[in-house]
């Protein structure tokens, strides 16, 4: 919600952003999944407004 990876991603790749949320929590719980989150913070581009 904070940056939008996961919306972003479960719209590319046609998925529920739930899924797409929970996967990052599972791997928050392992401890790559913030480091994950930063960088598709910074790759993925803004959407056009």
């Amino acid at each position: 919600m904070l940056g939008g990876v996961c919306a972003a991603l479960a719209a590319r790749f046609g998925l529920p952003t739930f899924l797409v949320r929970l996967g990052f929590v599972i791997f928050g719980l392992v401890g790559v999944g913030e480091l994950v989150y930063i960088a598709l913070w910074v790759i993925i581009p803004k959407a056009p407004a």
